[in-house]
């Protein structure tokens, strides 16, 4: 595991997961949040995410927090390892309510009220992005694809991995 993505609809824990497995493997880790959004609540534009995705990659190590279905199909292609927080859309709605007024490492800006076009997208999300993760994910290759449903199943992994245990 050198390589790793962590994917899954916002609210599952993708930023908490990732720090967790950051801390216990030592690999460098960056937040496709804080890469596309400005401090001032404005976006860089695709190009330029590209080109900053595309050098992310090309390191021998890391770890890559966030969905971003548009790059998801070219990020596959470079990992060796998935991580994907298939989570209840319930655990993820109450997850973006319980963090609005919460400075987060993951994101450049405090979100100071739940916004209703993000709302509505992750209530959109299994309709809209689950099958394109899941289509994704079926060309397994020679990547470790993990699909967490619970963040017990998620945290069990990981006091695994702590352990020296790895995957089952």
């Amino acid at each position: 595991m050198k390589r790793v993505l962590i994917i899954g609809c916002s609210g599952a824990g993708k930023s908490t997961f990732a720090r967790k497995l950051r801390d216990i493997t030592g690999l460098p880790l960056f937040y496709l949040d804080m890469l596309w959004h400005k401090p001032d609540r404005t976006n860089i534009t695709e190009e330029e995410f590209d080109a900053a995705l595309a050098e992310m990659t090309e390191g021998d190590s890391w770890i890559i927090d966030g969905d971003y279905s548009r790059t998801l199909a070219f990020r596959y292609r470079r990992c060796d390892t998935v991580f994907f927080l298939d989570y209840p859309m319930e655990v993820c709605l109450a997850a973006i309510k319980g963090r609005v007024g919460t400075v987060r490492e993951d994101m450049p800006w405090v979100e100071e009220e739940l916004d209703p076009e993000f709302y509505q997208w992750v209530l959109d999300f299994n309709r809209d992005r689950r099958p394109v993760i899941l289509d994704v994910l079926s060309d397994v290759g020679d990547r470790e694809i993990h699909i967490f449903h619970s963040r017990r199943e998620a945290d069990d992994y990981l006091t695994r991995l702590k352990n020296g245990g790895g995957a089952v």
